[in-house]
């Protein structure tokens, strides 16, 4: 059965982000993610995970200037410093909350500019190597050019050639369920195709990004097929309630208090 991650930075708004871990335990989540957690103490963080007996799933390395539009800077090639002062902003924040696998933003670029590629190649194998000696993986995530235009990694092929290729064990695919519908289609088959490479995932109603109830996908048939891959991690609940968090949750009821 899925073990289901909270998104606290999507999920549970209505109260401050603090307070989301107390609420998504309360649901019945054994486990969260969240974009950034670089706004609160790392000390803080890690307590109200362990207050409410929930295991940090998943979260982000600094993106930059997130407001300005920044999407990360691995994919850039004059902003290798910035890439590597966020491993070490991240890593405290790792230590504290107990988190075994990091998301790597690649920016915005061209993913058909020969200088980005190879900063992107470079950058990833840093953050890889970097994080391995802390027993950390290392996630990357093809993200559909309808949500973020010019992301520079925009498809689940180069993301799935280029571990293959750099063959580093720690380095693994973050496979949103939500950007793999609108980029390809053909989910199912991607799953089994990318299984043994995939490192996370994550879910969204398609095209409205809402509860996993309904709309393009059969996420029952998917949670089913997860199981039948044998994928051990988490699921990430990356979505836009319609409502309040709780009333949208009904979906979740079969699979509350899953334990990691």
């Amino acid at each position: 059965m899925p073990r289901f991650a909270a998104n606290l930075s999507m999920m549970f708004t209505e109260h401050p982000f603090l307070d989301r871990f107390a609420a998504a335990a309360k649901a019945g989540f054994t486990a969260v993610e969240f974009l950034f957690p670089y706004d609160h103490p790392a000390e803080e963080v890690g307590k109200r995970l362990r207050d409410n007996g929930l295991t940090q799933a998943l979260f982000n390395l600094p993106p930059g200037h997130w407001d300005a539009g920044e999407k990360g800077f691995a994919a850039l090639p004059e902003r290798f410093d910035d890439l590597k002062a966020s491993l070490e902003t991240a890593l405290p924040y790792a230590k504290a909350t107990g988190v075994k696998r990091l998301h790597l933003m690649a920016g915005i670029a061209d993913r058909h500019d020969a200088k980005a590629v190879e900063a992107y190649y470079k950058s990833v194998a840093w953050a890889a190597e970097f994080f391995a000696p802390n027993g950390l993986d290392v996630v990357i995530e093809p993200i559909n050019p309808r949500n973020v235009p010019g992301y520079f990694l925009n498809d689940f092929g180069f993301a799935r050639d280029l571990i293959r290729e750099l063959k580093i064990p720690n380095l693994k695919l973050q496979f949103d369920i939500y950007h793999c519908q609108i980029i390809h289609g053909d989910v199912t088959m991607r799953l089994r195709e990318m299984m043994d490479i995939t490192g996370h995932i994550q879910i969204a109603s398609i095209p409205s990004r809402n509860e996993p109830d309904g709309e393009e996908l059969n996420y029952p048939f998917l949670f089913k097929e997860l199981d039948r891959l044998g994928y051990a991690g988490f699921v990430g609940c990356e979505y836009n309630p319609r409502s309040r968090t709780e009333d949208g949750l009904g979906w979740f009821a079969p699979y509350k208090g899953v334990k990691p």
